[in-house]
């Protein structure tokens, strides 16, 4: 024994290794000793990204880029300048992967059935008609435009769904990796923003009421601090509609990813894109899915927070911190996306990535006033 330990941490002339010495090798050995040097730098990445918004809120009143695109743009930076090697790979991948799906469980706490269905059945109907619409209609446009099935299924689902949020979601299901991840949010992100100062100017070229636009922005805007934003200007109607509707919209996320799950065997197998090595699982052997690989225990996770919430079993004071955390572990996890991103890959795919998320944002846009008109709202 003291000869392997020997062989594995070198001491000098004859003497057995220390104490110390053997520590420090069953510590790396261990599964702890592999994660925490890359969850460590994953944690750092955060931390300058959080820093990063906070100057930029005091500076400019608002974070038009929240922490969580910032991390990737942190990580991709640090990326760029630097390799990381084998010693930083497993805390990178666990940051990815089971961070990423834990804060995908953690959502669930936010979803209440009583408000859903407070909306009514004609909206909420309306609301899961317009999200599938455009799912398949984005993706159509991302394959029209040359784009990979994995990286059109992503750019459909944050569209139509809510943005980071349902790519970080979809991912791990289709397999999809992190260049595409990074690169999906990357260019969403970057036209959140957009439909975030410009939206308020469709209420006077389009005649809104406040309640038209609320369920607009609800439709079609990202994430929803950015509903909050887009609809504050226009007044408390438009915010508390929006709101409401982007929560709906929130919720197709669970079914989605379900039904992705169930048929999207065949892209999960396919070898004619990069194996996925940031944020997908392993693949399943051809001829073989097991009922974990139809059914990711995160969704179960989700679900099963959904209904505890809607059943009144979650107190109140357990929403904001569960809201927290997993808005926390969504940041690391893309920080860890950043540090596995080649930007040359996210580069190549740029145009046609700038080109299918632009189209199947201004198709979402139709397909929402559409739903508007029909549902009479005004």
């Amino acid at each position: 024994m003291a000869a392997l330990l020997t062989s594995i941490h070198p001491v000098p002339g004859d003497a057995a290794p220390s104490i110390f010495g053997r520590a420090a090798v069953r510590a790396c050995q261990s599964w702890p000793g592999r994660v925490v040097p890359g969850l460590l730098l994953c944690i750092g990445v955060t931390l300058s990204a959080i820093g990063l918004e906070r100057i930029e809120a005091r500076l400019a009143g608002a974070a038009w880029l929240e922490a969580l695109v910032l991390a990737i743009l942190v990580g991709t930076a640090v990326r760029t300048t630097w390799t990381p090697g084998h010693r930083w790979t497993a805390g990178i991948d666990f940051s990815a992967k089971f961070l990423l799906e834990l804060a995908v469980v953690l959502l669930g706490v936010s979803v209440s059935a009583r408000t859903v269905l407070a909306a009514g059945p004609g909206l909420l109907l309306g609301i899961a008609a317009v999200v599938v619409l455009a799912i398949g209609c984005s993706y159509g446009i991302g394959r029209l435009l040359g784009l990979p099935h994995r990286m059109a299924t992503l750019i459909a689902c944050g569209n139509s769904i809510c943005g980071n949020s349902a790519i970080a979601a979809v991912a791990p299901i289709i397999g999809a990796d992190g260049e595409d991840v990074a690169a999906s949010i990357a260019f969403t992100a970057v036209l959140g923003v957009v439909v975030v100062l410009t939206l308020p100017l469709t209420v006077p070229l389009l005649h809104l009421s406040g309640l038209q636009y609320g369920a607009l922005a609800g439709l079609t805007v990202y994430a929803v601090p950015q509903v909050l934003a887009a609809t504050a200007p226009v007044g408390a109607v438009a915010v508390q509609l929006g709101t409401l509707v982007k929560l709906v919209r929130v919720l197709m996320l669970g079914p989605v990813v379900l039904g992705l799950s169930l048929l999207t065997r065949r892209l999960r197998d396919e070898a004619d894109e990069a194996a996925p090595h940031v944020t997908a699982g392993d693949r399943p052997e051809a001829g073989k899915l097991p009922l974990h690989k139809l059914v990711p225990w995160f969704i179960v996770g989700f679900l099963l927070l959904a209904g505890l919430r809607s059943a009144g079993l979650i107190p109140s004071a357990a929403l904001a911190p569960a809201a927290w955390a997993a808005n926390l572990l969504t940041v690391i996890s893309m920080a860890a996306l950043g540090l596995g991103t080649d930007l040359r890959v996210v580069a190549r795919a740029g145009g046609r990535v700038t080109a299918a998320v632009t189209a199947s944002l201004l198709v979402l846009g139709a397909i929402s006033l559409g739903l508007i008109r029909l549902l009479g709202l005004a």
